[in-house]
C-alpha cells in the first residue's frame, strides 16, 4: 500500500497537481534533506519527497532506468511490495549538488553512491553507481562503516584539489613514485572489500590482481565533489577489460588521505540502456 501511495504521488506530480501547501513545506528543507528523504521514500512509501523533483525536467543517468519521473515510477513498480530497504549513511552538499552514500536492499544487498543536481530547490538530474555488497575487507571493515562527521568545511577546495591530484597521478597516470606523498605513512583505512588497510594492504591487493591478470585502469575523471574533509570522485575506465564507472569517496585528515570507500560498476552496453543520457 505504501508503494502504491508513492506511485500515485508520481502520477499526480507528473500532472502538475501537487498541493500548494506541500511546496511551502519543502522550501524549508535543505537540498541535503530533500535528497535523503527522496531515497528513504523508496522504503517508506512517503509520497511527499516526490514533490522535490522537477516534474518537467528530471534527467536520469542510471542507464537501467527510463528518463524522467515516469522512469522513476516504473522502477518503483518493479519492486516487490515491502522489499526495499534504504539506509542513507552519509550525505554531503557541494553547491547545487548533493551526493549520498547509501546501503540498499533492492533486489539484494547493494552499496551505492547517488548524486542529485538541484535547480531552484528542485531535483533536475541524477547519477548513481551501485555494487553488490561484499566484505568485510581483510582488515574487517564493511563497505559502509567508518567516519561520518564532516569537519573543516573551509578546507573543501584544498581537499578536492588533493584528491583530484591523487586520482590523476596514481590511479590514472600510474605515477607510483608519488604514492607515499598522499598518505601519512601506513595510516590509511580501506573499505574496499578486497583490500586491507594501509599502503601495505594496497600493495598486496595490486600484486594479487597483477598475478591474476586483472587490470584496473582509470581513463578520465568526470566529477570531483566535496564537503569539508570528504571528497567524491567520479571516473571512467575499465576493470578486467570491461567499461567501468568508479565512484571513490575519500576522507582527508591534516592534508593527507586517511580513509577510502568505493563502488565499482560495469557500464551497461548501449543495447541494454533505457535512456540515452550517458552514465556521466
Amino acid at each position: 500500500m505504501k508503494r502504491l501511495v508513492l506511485i500515485c504521488a508520481l502520477v499526480l506530480l507528473c500532472s502538475a497537481c501537487y498541493p500548494k501547501n506541500q511546496h511551502a513545506t519543502q522550501d524549508t528543507l535543505s537540498q541535503k534533506n530533500k535528497a535523503t528523504a527522496l531515497l528513504e521514500s523508496i522504503e517508506t512509501g512517503n509520497p511527499t519527497p516526490v514533490s522535490y523533483i522537477n516534474p518537467e525536467k528530471y534527467i536520469q543517468h542510471n542507464l537501467m532506468v527510463k528518463d524522467g519521473l515516469a522512469g522513476f515510477g516504473e522502477l518503483l513498480k518493479q519492486l516487490p511490495e515491502g522489499s526495499a530497504k534504504v539506509n542513507v549513511v552519509r550525505a554531503f552538499q557541494d553547491e547545487e549538488y548533493v551526493f549520498t552514500h547509501t546501503e540498499y536492499d533492492i533486489f539484494g544487498p547493494k552499496i551505492g553512491f547517488d548524486i542529485f543536481k538541484f535547480e531552484n530547490g528542485k531535483i533536475v538530474e541524477h547519477w548513481d553507481n551501485l555494487q553488490v555488497a561484499a566484505g568485510p575487507s581483510p582488515s574487517g571493515h564493511s563497505m559502509i562503516d567508518g567516519a561520518t562527521v564532516i569537519t573543516g568545511r573551509t578546507l573543501t577546495d584544498a581537499n578536492k584539489a588533493l584528491v583530484h591530484s591523487f586520482v590523476q597521478d596514481i590511479l590514472r597516470d600510474g605515477k607510483m613514485e608519488r604514492l607515499t606523498s598522499y598518505f601519512d605513512d601506513d595510516n590509511y583505512i580501506q573499505h574496499n572489500p578486497n583490500i586491507g588497510d594501509g599502503l601495505s594492504g594496497l600493495g598486496k591487493a595490486l600484486e594479487a590482481m597483477s598475478k591474476a591478470g586483472i587490470v584496473m585502469k582509470y581513463d578520465r575523471i568526470h566529477t570531483v565533489l566535496g564537503e569539508g574533509n570528504f571528497v567524491l570522485t567520479v571516473s571512467e575506465g575499465s576493470f578486467a577489460g570491461k567499461p567501468t564507472a568508479f565512484y571513490d569517496l575519500f576522507r582527508v585528515e591534516n592534508g593527507k588521505i586517511a580513509e577510502h570507500w568505493d563502488v565499482i560498476e560495469t557500464i551497461a552496453a548501449p543495447h541494454d540502456r533505457k535512456n540515452n543520457n550517458g552514465k556521466f
